[in-house]
């Protein structure tokens, strides 16, 4: 994130535009918490973990009058937000409020910032790859720490809220045995036929066994339930263990590719909002109130690409806040191949051409 606020600061002060950084998001920017910034301002900030500026999850709707109000005090004519899905909820609410407000008539940018990979209109968020670095890091030291103990089974608990990107990749990272997330519906038979997996391996010369679950991945099957389920199942074969990661996937420096794709996308965001301003400036003001003004920043397959957020509206499960489409869930028959389950080349192979015609259809239907 702020590797993306140093190249947006900068990059908008080459374009000649005066540059304020709102603290604690939406809720600093209702509570007046703006300041201009200069180009030595963000010195430092590329190798920071975190968020320099700090972040809240207040929705604007919650304080419209005053984020109008202070809109209008700073003459602010773009806005730029760096957040995860509230992020582009936020943004989304600005703009549905447009025909009540005329000030929220500016050119709006969402850069998807976020460990969970949850926001439509981006295949990774900023801070994703940098979470499952560290997730793969913690479980690759847990399975060593397993090293010439007897069998032994870890159940390893990712963040991510209802999206199950962080467990499925990191569990193709490190060979894990399953992974459970929301996205992929699971039952009692098939946690049998994965503790009856896991069972007959333990039976061979593998000493250890790794299990990842999502934190929201199904309402009754919790971590203290599935560790309760192995443990009993495979009594007399291996013992097991909990682990919760919890935020120590937040934590850390940005690996390589956050930091050089967060500064490719504050670069990108603000060389796309200068244009956007130009087009819609008229008569001495600035009055953007189509879509294409307000949208989401993001790297689509090998494509950065804008989508605009009332398209994407209509692709978003805001109850889990979810995109109703994921391209990593393709994955999950690769890692179940992987770790030597009774899954085809073909089975695999089919999956993925269902999904591609599931992505034709989409693309037919104007989605």
């Amino acid at each position: 994130m702020n590797a993306a606020v140093r190249s947006a600061v900068r990059i908008g002060i080459c374009q000649g535009h005066t540059i304020y950084v709102v603290s604690d998001g939406f809720e600093g920017l209702a509570k007046g918490q703006i300041r201009e910034v200069g180009w030595h301002d963000v010195a430092g900030w590329l190798g920071r973990g975190g968020s320099m500026l700090g972040t809240k999850r207040t929705l604007p709707k919650t304080c419209m009058e005053k984020i109008v109000e202070n809109v209008r005090k700073f003459n602010i004519q773009g806005l730029l937000v760096i957040g995860g899905f509230e992020a582009y909820e936020g943004v989304l609410q600005l703009v549905e409020a447009r025909g009540q407000y005329e000030e929220l008539c500016i050119v709006m940018c969402v850069i998807p910032a976020t460990i969970s990979n949850n926001v439509p209109g981006t295949d990774f968020s900023l801070g994703s790859d940098t979470a499952v670095n560290a997730a793969m890091e913690s479980c690759d030291r847990i399975k060593q720490s397993a090293s010439g103990t007897k069998r032994r089974v870890f159940i390893v608990e990712t963040m991510g809220g209802y999206c199950g990107y962080l467990s499925t990749v990191t569990g193709i990272a490190v060979g894990a045995d399953a992974a459970y997330v929301y996205e992929d519906p699971f039952t009692i038979h098939d946690l049998k036929a994965n503790v009856e997996h896991l069972t007959d391996k333990m039976k061979t010369d593998i000493q250890r066994g790794l299990v990842l679950r999502n934190e929201k991945c199904h309402e009754h099957y919790t971590t203290e339930f599935l560790y309760n389920l192995y443990s009993s199942e495979g009594k007399g074969i291996f013992d097991c263990r909990i682990n919760v990661l919890g935020h120590l996937q937040q934590g850390g420096a940005p690996t390589p590719f956050d930091r050089n794709y967060g500064t490719k996308l504050g670069v990108k965001a603000v060389l796309w909002m200068s244009e956007k301003l130009q087009q819609v400036y008229s008569k001495g003001r600035v009055f953007a109130n189509s879509g294409d003004t307000a949208c989401v920043i993001g790297l689509r397959k090998k494509v950065v690409a804008f989508s605009p957020v009332t398209e994407l509206k209509k692709v978003t499960d805001f109850e889990h806040r979810l995109p109703q489409e994921q391209w990593w869930l393709n994955l999950r028959l690769m890692l179940k191949m992987l770790a030597n389950y009774q899954i085809s080349l073909t089975e695999y192979i089919s999956g993925q051409m269902e999904h591609v015609t599931r992505r034709t259809l989409s693309i037919e239907k104007g989605f």
